[in-house]
């Protein structure tokens, strides 16, 4: 069962459509970016005081839980196949 993401809205009228934070023009993939780009926590939070440390780890939640159920074949990855 998917653990409560109340932090989280989809409004077709705001950002496309894409996943936003509180309804806020900060979508959730932005902050997966600012995340894999190496920032911590603490440095989003700093640039976007708007946010807070629960909207990130919510936006994480809702991440694992949109790619759970989705199956990527190896082979269509252009993955060499020297590397399987």
């Amino acid at each position: 069962m998917i653990q409560e993401l109340d932090r989280i809205t989809v409004n077709p009228e705001l950002c496309l459509g894409q996943p936003t934070i509180r309804g806020m023009r900060i979508t959730v993939g932005f902050v997966l970016k600012l995340l894999a780009s190496q920032l911590c926590i603490e440095q989003i939070l700093a640039a976007y005081p708007e946010l807070e440390e629960e909207d990130i780890r919510q936006a994480l939640n809702y991440a694992a839980w949109a790619v759970s159920d989705r199956t990527v074949s190896i082979t269509s990855a252009n993955v060499p196949v020297e590397w399987l």
